[in-house]
């Protein structure tokens, strides 16, 4: 499966890609092969203000629906705009094409509260 290094992640399965002040969001890899084949994604306004784990978003597969939760606090400045007409984008390229939204991030140090890679495969290895 595949965890790339220079994300961060959350409990609830998201990765956090970070650009300066704008972090980038998805859901992992691990979470789209548990959810199956997805089929609708909704997404927040751009503009809208997150508040950390609260949820920002709905996807769903033909197994589950299942709510996406904000790592970090900050207004959302972009959203994935394709994920609409192409949810399955979230199932052939999660960390590339499947990107959910993009925040400006409003207090960095948030980010030290996700895990980094190696933290996350061990999570993921005893669910």
């Amino acid at each position: 499966m595949d965890f790339p290094e220079e994300l961060k992640y959350t409990e609830e399965h998201e990765w956090v890609l970070v650009e300066n002040d704008v972090v980038t969001v998805g859901i992992t890899n691990f979470a789209q092969d548990q959810l199956g084949d997805i089929v609708f994604v909704e997404l927040p306004e751009v503009g809208d203000m997150l508040e950390v784990g609260k949820t920002f978003g709905v996807v769903e597969s033909v197994k589950a629906v299942s709510d996406v939760y904000a790592p970090v606090a900050g207004e959302v400045v972009a959203i994935n705009e394709a994920l609409p007409d192409e949810p399955e984008a979230l199932n052939n390229s999660p960390y590339d094409k499947g990107w959910l939204i993009k925040i400006k991030l409003a207090d960095p140090a948030v980010l030290d509260g996700l895990m980094n890679v190696t933290a996350y495969k061990e999570f993921v290895e005893k669910d």
